[in-house]
Order: C-alpha cells, then structure tokens, then sequence
C-alpha cells in the first residue's frame, strides 16, 4: 500500500477530485512531489462541476452554485483564486421572500442592509458589525479544528457569544419584527440542521459576515471555473490526473509514500479493510451521517417572476418564509419528514453571466432538505413554493433535471444519502470530524491521510480539508513545516 517511491515513482496518491482532494494535490505537488489522482467520474470536481443537465446551452452547476468562501478561505487565498477565475458578485448577496410582496434583503453593504430592515436594523448592525469588520480572522477561526487555541481570542468570543444567542431559543429576543430573524435562519438552514441549533448559528454568522464583507460570489461560467483552475496548477507541476477509475481498495493502488483520501469515513473503513486498527475503526463507525438534499435544475425561457422585484437583484434566495416556517420545515425533516412547504434554496446564475444559458433564456439551480435516504422527487413541492412568491413561475419552466437524495448520493458517492456535507456539522461532530484530535487528518495506518469535508474543518467549498491533510502529510511522511507557495507565481 505504501513505500518509498517504488515501481510508479509516486510520492502521493490522492483518492477523489473533489475541491479537497484537489487542494491536497495541489499542496503537494507544489512541494515537489510526484502526485497521481484517481476519480471515479468522467469528470473531476466533484461537487464543484458543471454539466448539461437540462438542454442544450444550459450549464448547471452539479451541486455548489455560490462560493461565500471563494475569497475567505486561507487556502483559497495562499492559491489566489480570485487572480485565477473570474467572479462576478451580486450587489445582493441574499434574500428572502416574505408574504404580501416583502422581502428581507442583504445587500453586500451592512449598512445598506441596516437601513433597509427598518426597526430591526440597528440590532442586525449590531449583531454582525464585529463580525464583518474583522471576517478574515472569523475565516481562520472556523476553517481548522476547533481544538486548537484561536490566534485572535477576542474575536472568538464574540463569535462563539453571538452562535448562542443565535442557536437557542433566545434566538428571537433582540428583534422585534419577522424580516432580520428570516434573514438569519435562511442561512442558517444551509446547515440541514435542527432549528435553532449551534452549529447553524455558527455556519450563519459566518456565512452573514462574508456576505457583507465582500459579498457572495458566482464564478463565470459554472463552479468547473474553479476546478480547472486546481487542475491547470496541478498538471503545471506534474500531477497527474487519472478519471473514472474508482477505487474499491487501497491494495489496489502503486505503490507510493502517502495516500491522502477525498472519501467518507465509511469509504475509508471499506478502502482499507483490515488494515484499519479497530480502535479507529469503531470510532469512524461511530461518525454520523446528517439530512439530504433533492436537487432540481431548471432550464426557464424567462428569469423567475419574483413578487418583489429586490429579489431579482440577489444572487442566492432562500425561499421558505418566516423564520418560524422555515425552522417547523427543517424541524420536520430532521424528523423523517418532507415538508408540504419546504426550505428551497435558490439561485438563478444566468442572471449575472451570460454564459449559463442560451441568449435570452435562464438556468435555474435549486434543492430542498429531505430526510436521509429518501427518494422522494421532490419537483412539484419545490415548484410550488417557489410560485408562492413568484406567480407564473411555472410557466416559465422549459425543462427540468430532478434528483432524489438517493440520486444524489449514487452520482457522488460523498454524499451518503443525500447528505452533501459528508457528515452532519452538529457542535459534537464539528469537534470530532472524524476523531477528536488535534491532528484529525491522521490515520492511524501509516501514510494514510483523510482529506474530505468528512475531515476538520467540515462542509463548504473552502479546501480547507485537503490542504491541512496536506500539511499534516508533508510534517510527518518528509518532514517539512514549510507552507509550499501556492500563488500564480510561485
């Protein structure tokens, strides 16, 4: 399984070209390793991909849309991503519809946003103000693992203060009325969590605070912008690339000195059979799997009919109404449940670059929370509650592609049923993720690395996983603490 370059001369073999297998391989190969990555799919990316799901001329984007952390993220900023993929970012980051033709609405200015959500708009200031104002450290803060001691305390504090009040049922007492409560919950339910819960409040507040610090950007011509990208690096510096060959064990594999993992820990357990030490093995069995997604892309011959014009101007929109309605929608998922007027998360990239659709036409990009496993299409329940804030919006459909979280989870196998973040983000699992260590990239089997979203620091397309997989490998296997330069230049 490993050794020191033998017959294939590889230092490191990735498993996965995902965006965090990817940053693995191109943290790697930066430091001069021979590095090979094996994907099962015909095409690299994995949730960061773009197809023809619909028609023709229509690109949609497989699974992430809207990259809050394409600018935050420290590996994303020592690659330079935004040097290397055009971004375009709506002046609206996000928003929310509300009933009699009202909107809850986060411009990319706070103070904008403050002004526009009338008595409560003060206290929504004040709730993000020391957030936004120092977003970087809230980005290093929650993207490592919440073991290690935070470089910047004080930030810490306020974030970890404002998670609680955000996460429990004080959640209400500083607002007044129903638009800021709606507009945090919309994003906190990006988290497929029970509401109000930590964890959600946490991903909230950070999500909030890169909104209104540089916005929530769209990459021009689909999420591939960004995997090409780290394919482009890592092929300029010798990696290679080896697609649909999956990997059903890591005995399977040539010969090299490190084997990092884009996998589930119930991959991992399955890949590696056993040479897995039982101590670990019962730990990673012991990891639990979250709530799904079913996902529906739509090919429209308009953009969406909004009631409220302000919506057409965001580039994410969370559809679901109150904040009450849409905790009683996830809470019910987390129950085993479907919602008859669920959580749909919304966005309509055509309307920011051209590219996505044929002249005059939209690409629409949508999914809902379902409970794990469920394979339920969920098309109609998306349609009409989308038409409960835009009416016409079914006339507008040309086509459509639906997933069920079944379907989702057998095009990525990442995605255990249905459950994009590869592992629930509870506060529990966001301590352990796999394992409660400072060191959690680490297996216990030599050379053996786990360098998914499974692994610290979580979800979201950041990198983060695979390139501090990267780090650890590269301080154990060759013994080097020296960040590799990762920039254009470099």
């Amino acid at each position: 399984m490993n050794g020191i370059r033998g017959d294939a001369g590889l230092d490191a073999i990735v498993v996965g070209a995902g965006p965090n297998g990817l940053a693995a391989a191109v943290t790697l190969a930066r430091s001069g390793l021979r590095v090979r990555v094996y994907e099962r799919a015909d095409q690299p990316g994995g949730g960061v991909s773009t197809r023809e799901l619909t028609l023709p001329g229509f690109q949609h984007d497989v699974c992430s849309a809207v990259h809050p952390m394409a600018f935050e993220s420290r590996f994303f900023r020592e690659f330079m991503l935004r040097e290397r993929v055009e971004f375009v970012t709506p002046e609206v980051s996000f928003a929310q519809p509300l009933e009699h033709g009202r909107a809850a609405v986060a411009h990319r200015d706070l103070a904008r946003t403050r002004d526009n959500l009338g008595v409560d708009g003060p206290a929504y200031e004040r709730l993000m103000r020391p957030l936004v104002e120092h977003s970087t450290r809230i980005a290093d803060f929650t993207g490592s693992t919440l073991l290690r001691i935070p470089r910047h305390p004080l930030t810490a504090a306020a974030f970890g203060l404002r998670a609680l009040e955000q996460g429990t049922p004080a959640w209400n007492l500083r607002f007044r009325e129903d638009a800021a409560p709606a507009l945090l919950t919309g994003v906190a339910a990006h988290s497929i969590l029970a509401q109000p819960s930590i964890a959600g409040a946490g991903a909230a507040l950070a999500l909030i605070t890169y909104a209104h610090a540089g916005g929530w950007p769209i990459p021009v011509g689909g999420s591939q912008s960004i995997t090409d990208a780290l394919l482009a690096d890592l092929r300029a510096h010798g990696g290679e690339v080896v697609l649909d060959h999956e990997v059903a064990s890591l005995a399977e594999l040539p010969s090299s000195t490190v084997t990092l993992l884009d996998v589930t820990p119930k991959a991992l357990i399955r890949m590696t059979g056993d040479a897995m030490p039982g101590r670990y093995r019962r730990a990673l069995e012991a990891f639990r799997y979250g709530d799904g997604v079913a996902k529906v892309d739509f090919a429209l011959n308009a953009p969406v009919p909004w009631t409220n014009p302000d919506l057409r101007r965001a580039g994410t929109v969370h559809v679901g109404g109150t904040r009450a309605e849409m905790a009683d929608a996830e809470n019910q998922v987390h129950r085993g449940r479907h919602p008859e007027r669920p959580y749909v998360l919304v966005s309509q990239p055509s309307l920011f670059d051209a590219s996505r659709a044929p002249a005059g036409m939209h690409a629409l990009w949508t999914y809902t929370h379902v409970p794990a496993g469920s394979s339920l299409d969920r098309q109609e329940a998306i349609v009409r509650q989308i038409e409960r804030f835009a009416p016409g919006f079914r006339d507008t459909i040309v086509a459509a592609s639906s997933r069920s979280a079944l379907e989702v989870e057998a095009h990525n196998p990442n995605y255990p049923g249905g459950d994009i973040a590869a592992g629930s983000p509870d506060l529990w699992q966001l301590l352990r993720r796999p394992v409660l260590s400072p060191d959690p990239w680490r297996t216990p089997m030599r050379g053996v690395y786990l360098a998914s979203a499974s692994a610290s620091p979580g979800p979201g397309v950041t990198g983060m996983p695979g390139w501090l997989a990267a780090l650890s490998a590269l301080r154990h296997e060759f013994g080097t603490r020296m960040l590799p330069d990762l920039s254009p230049r470099g």
